[in-house]
């Protein structure tokens, strides 16, 4: 019999290897039709039963990518959730029972619902590639594992290392994924299929969970690792804004003495998830960054040389991200010793990343040349300029560099608000300048803006996406106007949040308010973060166009010389890297602390969706979101608006506006809102 989806090959030792290529799909994913035609497949294969039984992935790019989240975006009832987690676990429980060996032979990516089809298996062979990666994300999407892998990765791997993988939602390779339990063998890819064949023929035990492991699942002490669990878990995720590790963890605590009942268990618990508020919004957000990913593509553009000007920590940490992703890139500064903090900030961020690999270090390091006189600049295909917020110092070096620029290379500014229509004036070539706007930290935050002035050519907007999408970034089109996209909805935010410092409410009040809201990290913390003298250089810039004023209490603090996490003082005093917060402070009412924020952001949001700085609503979420962090659960700032009723929103911010003045007129754009709502 002929299957859409899977094929069945017989060798001749009576093995079965049943190859997973889903039509119409570039990955494979377990969509329903791909498991109801594995249901028919085991039922087959029952009939006649096999030696053993070797999964395998017809696919170039991985075994199996997880379950079809587009399907998730159907399910909007519990009744539809039960009866799609009900199919996956007929499925995985039959893989489980069969009478013959079962063996996942894993090359590439295997995760979610891929990865507990593997551990429903009697073993697992996976390859020790870079590019093989095991995991169960499904946390990251508001929801835990659903298809039978809380139970098996905790009688795999032992309940502290699962659960951690599960509760994260990380990636593991190889390595990592062996010696916690969760795969059997690791092995070269040319090996793969002779390793598997050799686990069914020989059948070698299974590695008994340590003594250790066995104690943490005993009910008489799991009620402790619980809690602690959740202790963790509330130091980044607040369980009303994200309830899943939290069900994750009740599970195991009330049912692992019963494996067959937190089966069951553990449907009614996803099935409870997936119709919340935060797993539709972190589906959405899902999608967001997938549409992210479609704004470049990397087979338009790929620089041979990089150039970058600025050995400061921005552009020193561009400059090192670019080596981390294979490039060859020459740093420039005058100061030999920017540039010797930049060889060593670097030299960290590889050995954050390829841990003791030191030959991946070695020749991130060797990609990564510091350049005192602009050497590079002839060579290089694209030139980043990440010198400090100025308009006339910026232009005196386009002046002095672009003479010596080869044909066709790429030259982008890091400005983080200085529309490019202004700084191009001093250009030849002004079609080749274009915003390549990084956030800090480079390592951490995924964003780029890449934005496009009036002069900017076709060539050079299309070539810079694909560029954003070649270091692994989400490239956001932006037009070129003050602040761009990101800077100009955070500023007004910002700005509220150091107002009301300035009227004595606590500093540890206000980002109080905005962790409470769901956003990452609290305002004021951020701009100390970011340096009060960047904050008030954006803020003018906008303050230009109308946008912003710049409170007194901000203006001073620069003028004295606190600037925040880099002098050691700001609006918290530093030490060791960290803010010293008064655990004590207690002012202001939190609902109006956060209402005053948030309702500031929103209005702005509004602002630059009327002015189409960015094409369409999602991307102007999605830009949010990765850009600043704003409380993913929440779906982004127009969805939220959109969620809770731009009318009950629009009628705030008039309250507020007799309140505190005009910096709360609300945007044109609301009143059609309020229409289309």
């Amino acid at each position: 019999m002929s299957y859409k989806n899977w094929k069945i090959e017989k060798d001749d030792e009576d093995i079965c290897w049943l190859h997973l290529d889903v039509a119409g799909s570039s990955t494979n994913i377990l969509r329903s039709d791909v498991l109801d035609e594995l249901d028919d497949v085991l039922n087959d294969l029952a009939q006649s039963l096999p030696a053993g039984i070797i999964f395998i992935s017809d696919k170039s790019n991985g075994f199996i990518a997880g379950a079809d989240i587009k399907e998730f975006t159907k399910v909007t009832t519990h009744e539809q959730a039960i009866e799609m987690l009900n199919r996956g676990h007929t499925v995985m429980n039959k893989i489980e029972s069969l009478p013959c060996t079962t063996v996942a032979a894993i090359d590439g990516y295997c995760l979610g619902g891929g990865m507990e089809l593997a551990l429903a298996c009697t073993y697992r062979v996976m390859c020790d590639n870079k590019s093989t990666r095991v995991g169960l994300p499904e946390v990251k999407l508001g929801i835990h594992p659903g298809y039978g892998g809380t139970v098996r990765s905790i009688q795999k791997a032992g309940p502290m290392a699962a659960m951690n993988a599960m509760l994260s939602g990380r990636l593991l390779q190889g390595r990592a994924a062996k010696r916690m339990g969760l795969v059997d063998d690791l092995v070269p890819r040319r090996q793969l299929k002779r390793a598997a064949r050799y686990f069914v023929i020989n059948r070698p035990r299974h590695r008994q969970l340590p003594l250790k492991d066995r104690i943490m699942n005993h009910r008489l002490v799991r009620p402790f690792i619980a809690k602690q669990m959740r202790k963790q878990v509330a130091k980044k995720a607040a369980r009303q804004h994200y309830p899943a590790p939290y069900k994750l963890i009740d599970l195991w605590q009330s049912h692992m003495d019963n494996p067959r009942r937190m089966l069951e268990k553990e449907i009614e618990s996803v099935a409870s998830l997936f119709t919340d508020d935060t797993a539709t919004n972190l589906v959405r957000v899902f999608f967001l960054q997938e549409e992210l990913k479609t704004q470049g593509n990397k087979k338009d553009f790929k620089p041979a040389h990089i150039h970058v000007i600025g050995g400061g920590v921005m552009g020193g940490d561009i400059a090192a991200w670019c080596a981390l992703r294979g490039f060859r890139v020459t740093v420039q500064d005058q100061k030999a010793e920017a540039l010797a903090g930049t060889m060593k900030r670097s030299m960290h961020m590889f050995k954050k990343k390829f841990k003791k690999d030191r030959r991946s270090i070695r020749e991130a390091m060797d990609r990564l040349i510091p350049d005192t006189t602009g050497m590079g600049i002839a060579h290089a295909d694209l030139i980043i300029e990440a010198i400090f917020e100025d308009k006339d110092v910026k232009q005196s070096l386009y002046k002095e560099i672009e003479p010596h620029m080869k044909a066709g290379s790429i030259l982008a500014t890091n400005t983080s608000s200085i529309p490019l229509e202004e700084l191009s004036t001093c250009l030849e070539q002004p079609e080749r300048l274009v915003g390549i706007h990084f956030f800090n930290p480079v390592a951490l935050m995924p964003l780029v803006e890449i934005v496009r002035g009036e002069n900017t050519s076709d060539d050079t907007m299309k070539k810079s996406l694909a560029f954003g999408r070649q270091i692994d970034k989400l490239p956001l089109p932006v037009k070129s106007s003050p602040g761009f996209l990101v800077n100009r909805i955070l500023m007004p935010y910002l700005m509220e949040a150091v107002e009301m410092v300035s009227e004595g409410i606590a500093p540890e009040m206000v980002d109080k308010a905005a962790l409470q809201f769901g956003m990452p990290m609290g305002p004021i913390e951020l701009a100390d973060t970011v340096g009060l003298d960047v904050c008030k250089s954006v803020a003018t810039i906008l303050s230009a166009g109308d946008t912003l004023s710049l409170p007194k209490k901000m203006q001073s603090m620069v003028e004295n010389k606190k600037l925040g996490k880099k002098t050691g003082e700001g609006f918290y005093k530093w030490s060791k890297g960290r803010p010293i917060k008064n655990k004590n402070a207690s002012y202001g009412n939190m609902q109006e602390l956060q209402d005053r924020m948030i309702m500031r952001l929103l209005n702005e949001t509004t602002a630059c969706k009327r002015e189409k700085v960015v094409e369409g609503d999602d991307l102007i979420d999605a830009g949010i979101i990765f850009g600043t962090g704003f409380a993913p659960f929440r779906g982004g700032p127009l969805h939220y608006i959109y969620a809770q009723g731009a009318a009950d929103l629009s009628s705030r911010l008039n309250q507020l506006k007799d309140r505190y003045g005009e910096r709360f007129e609300a945007d044109k754009e609301w009143a059609k809102l309020n229409t289309t709502n």
